[in-house]
């Protein structure tokens, strides 16, 4: 019994400090341990953009994110305008198992009477999105006839007051 309730607190323990590490949702920022943006230049005009969040970033969060790195992606390299070519938002869930149980065993009572135990569970889901997207930038004025052409500035100002950025450190 010793041994369970041993096994007990260090998970307990365990899922503390995990809950804790993980207590805030992905921030913009570089892509780190608990997510963020990346890109990679394919041409120079052309990139590929990512943007990972832990299990607090909604999915629409991770989106809008990644929306705003083209924006602001495509103002760092003079451009005025980009093109989402092609986009995926993917989802990773995997389930945390958490167990209850209960033993009826007293070692005052004769070992021949009959001991009863149960345990039950639940798997609780924890998903993570990632998004990534080919954007092509452009200059000059953005074609209104293209539904995937964004203004970058536009983007900028649109999103960034729901764009969180992470704590500069000190």
């Amino acid at each position: 019994m010793k041994r369970a309730t041993n096994l007990v607190l260090t998970l307990v323990l365990i899922l503390s400090l995990f809950g804790c590490a993980l207590g805030t949702q992905t921030p913009y920022q570089p892509l780190q341990n608990n997510g963020g943006y990346s890109e990679q230049r394919i041409e120079a005009n052309r990139y590929r953009v990512t943007f990972v969040g832990n299990s607090l970033t909604t999915r629409e969060e991770v989106e809008n994110y990644l929306l705003f790195r083209m924006a602001e992606l495509t103002v760092s390299q003079g451009y005025d305008y980009f093109i989402v070519s092609d986009n995926d938002t993917e989802s990773n869930t995997v389930y945390m198992q958490t167990m209850t149980g209960y033993d009826s065993f007293d070692p005052f009572y004769p070992r021949f009477w009959p001991r009863t135990a149960f345990v039950t569970g639940t798997a609780t889901p924890i998903t993570n999105y990632k998004a990534l997207a080919y954007v092509v930038m452009f200059k000059g004025p953005k074609p209104e006839a293209d539904p995937s052409a964004y203004e970058a500035r536009e983007v900028q100002n649109s999103l960034g007051p729901l764009v969180r950025a992470a704590p500069v450190p000190r």
